[in-house]
């Protein structure tokens, strides 16, 4: 998704630290947003995740270091080139869809009969065009939803955040708003991704970047991540299941799925594959890299107590 056009850094954030009272939300936080790119933003709750995005929309500012956004530094709320996709959604549910999406254009400062041309594309690119005349009260969850996202995206920003784009969506809707914020990628804007899903984060995003108790623990591809934390998982699917490796030595059990269980072993994938072949037939037996879930929970599960595998 990385532009071949734009070789800047779309967001720069260097030494950022917020303290609220006696409680540091972000310590020393440094990262760069390649423009052009998909930048997953994950992290558990209370890790300082909205701290940052707050930081970077400018709505708080850092008690030490700085925020350079678009290759402006300075202390003003969020411009006309950035916009925002919020968890806690908001419309004026009295308000027409039209007459809304005009207004979240007109407050980026987009002339009238730009904002009515991309209202227009954007309504229809959701499937919504028919809804233009209606109040926003009457649109169900997962078309309120979309309409929130064409109001971030009408003014054509050139720095999208979105925090968590995809939550409470049915499987449709999810699919037509992932092609869009893809499309968004296409064209080149740089997009600023926070999730809980790690699946959608793989699968999607160029960097993942990953903040816990304030801190920077992962930033990088996810090929990088994975090489550097954590062993390679054994997927295995045996007759008798589960039951069928009580007292092998040298293997975790990292989880059970009934059918499907993931290892993390000691020995030789080969002579693991050896010894299961003589306790019954063996259907599934893969070394993988660990997925993205497996990494996160490793660093972030309370009894791992924040380290790394």
């Amino acid at each position: 998704m990385i532009s071949t056009e734009q070789n800047g850094v779309a967001l720069r954030l260097s030494g950022v630290t917020k303290i609220y009272g006696s409680h540091t939300a972000v310590n020393d936080l440094s990262l760069e947003v390649p423009s052009g790119s998909i930048y997953g933003f994950i992290g558990p709750n209370g890790s300082g995740k909205t701290t940052t995005l707050r930081m970077i929309l400018r709505i708080v500012l850092p008690d030490r270091g700085t925020v350079e956004v678009l290759g402006v530094r300075d202390t003003r709320s969020a411009n006309d080139s950035i916009g925002y996709l919020p968890e806690e959604r908001g419309l004026y549910r009295k308000m027409t869809v039209s007459r809304v999406l005009a207004y979240h254009a007109a407050l980026k400062g987009m002339e009238s009969r730009s904002a009515r041309e991309s209202v227009a594309f954007w309504l229809h690119r959701m499937g919504l065009e028919k809804w233009a005349d209606h109040k926003v009260e009457a649109l169900s969850k997962g078309m309120a939803q979309k309409i929130q996202f064409i109001a971030a995206v009408v003014a054509k920003p050139k720095l999208l955040i979105l925090d968590e784009p995809f939550s409470g969506l049915d499987p449709v809707n999810l699919d037509v708003l992932r092609e869009a914020i893809l499309e968004m990628g296409r064209n080149g804007a740089t997009i600023l991704f926070s999730t809980h899903d790690m699946e959608m984060a793989e699968k999607m995003c160029d960097f993942i970047f990953m903040i816990h108790k304030g801190c920077k623990v992962l930033d990088g591809t996810l090929s990088t991540i994975q090489s550097q934390h954590g062993a390679d998982l054994v997927r295995l699917k045996i007759e008798g299941g589960a039951a069928a490796l009580q007292g092998l030595e040298g293997i975790q059990i990292v989880r059970d799925h009934g059918q499907l269980q993931e290892l993390r072993c000691s020995t030789d994938p080969q002579e693991l594959l050896r010894r299961l072949s003589a306790r019954g037939k063996v259907q599934l037996f893969e070394v993988a890299k660990p997925s993205l879930h497996d990494i996160f929970v490793n660093i972030a599960a309370p009894d791992k107590g924040g380290n790394d595998a």
